[in-house]
């Protein structure tokens, strides 16, 4: 993956380090942005799945075991909060388990 992805690796490390290049990268999707609207806040790291063919995992990503519903990906921090994932989570768990 690291090969495949180099130069994605080393943008998002270069806007880290850049708050100049960090706005330019916000100011795609609001432009009227100023740097001195960014405030230094905390970070995280979220997970990301990887097939096994190398490839990025993009959806959700679910395995029903005995008794067991797990989420083995969740891509997006704002749609784990969905009504309509919990709905098709309940609905996973509900559903009868093929042994």
């Amino acid at each position: 993956m690291a090969r495949r992805f180099w130069r994605t690796g080393i943008a998002e490390i270069m806007r880290d380090y850049s708050k100049r290049l960090f706005l330019a990268a916000l100011r795609r999707y609001v432009p009227e942005l100023r740097l001195s609207d960014l405030l230094p806040g905390p970070s995280g790291i979220r997970a990301q799945a990887i097939g096994a063919d190398g490839n990025l995992v993009d959806d959700f990503w679910y395995e029903a075991l005995p008794r067991v519903l797990v989420v083995r990906n969740a891509p997006s921090p704002a749609a784990t909060a969905s009504l309509e994932l919990a709905r098709e989570i309940v609905d996973r768990a509900l559903a009868p388990v093929s042994i």
